[in-house]
Order: C-alpha cells, then structure tokens, then sequence
C-alpha cells in the first residue's frame, strides 16, 4: 500500500514537473496601431453580387486601406481589426458589431492592409472610419 502512493506521488510530480518543462511559451496579444485610414471602390469583380451580412440586401462594396504599425520584432499572425464606421448622417454602419475583420500577417514595422466592407445601398457617403486598432499574436493560432 504504502509502495502505492509513493509511486503514484512519484508519478504526478513527474507529470507536473514535465508539464513545466514542455509546455510552450504564452504568447501574448500584441497591439498594431492602424491610421491614414481611407476607402474605395471594390474593383468590379468583388463588388458584383455584393449583399450585406444577412444576405438580404444589396450593398456597396468597399475597401478600406490604411497603414499598420507593429512595434515589435516578431510577425504578429491572425490581427483582428476593430473600429466604428459612420454613413455621411453618423449613422453605423455595423451595428452592435465593432470587430470587422483581420489581417493575416503583419510583419514588424509599417506595413499597408486592406479590408473588405459591404455597405448597405441606403446609406449614404461619404464613410467616416474610427477608432481603428488591431491586435494579433506573435505566433499562428488559428489553422
């Protein structure tokens, strides 16, 4: 009985100890500034057929451009974009929704990235774009 226990005590301090040593560096979330934020037209061929989240109406396509600026040293992997988009009345563009896509890489440094919108025909232009910011990982997470 008494050998039982001292094996399994031996057994689980081996996985713990194990576990420390094995397991993988946390990454951390890295911020990306994103700014000289602008739009344009889809060209013609990702702008036929364009309809809003829902699938119900027809929509503007758009793309937003800008710069990303990562800080640090390392690529960061799966960046989702975050920010507000007003029609020309300030009216949302996405309602109740402010994460709107992401990029998939941004390598350290400044970099140019664009983003894809649909934007539903009754609402008017000029767009205002944000709040704008981007955070990633310095190492792939999504597959």
């Amino acid at each position: 009985m008494r050998l039982r226990s001292l094996t399994l005590i031996f057994i689980s301090g081996l996985i713990v100890f194990l576990s420390w040593v094995f397991t993988p560096p946390a990454q951390a979330l890295t911020k990306i500034k994103l700014f000289d934020l602008s739009y344009k037209d889809c060209p013609p061929e990702l702008a036929k057929g364009a309809v809003i989240s829902s699938g119900s109406a027809a929509a503007n396509c758009f793309i937003v451009i800008g710069k990303a600026e990562n800080g640090t040293y390392k690529t960061v992997y799966d960046a989702d974009i975050f920010g507000r988009i007003y029609d020309a009345n300030n009216d949302p563009i996405l309602r109740n929704r402010t994460r709107l896509g992401s990029i998939p890489e941004v390598p350290p440094g400044l970099s140019n990235f664009e983003l894809r919108i649909s934007v539903p025909l009754n609402q008017p232009t000029p767009l205002k774009l944000k709040h704008f910011k981007a955070s990633g990982f310095s190492g792939q997470v999504r597959r």
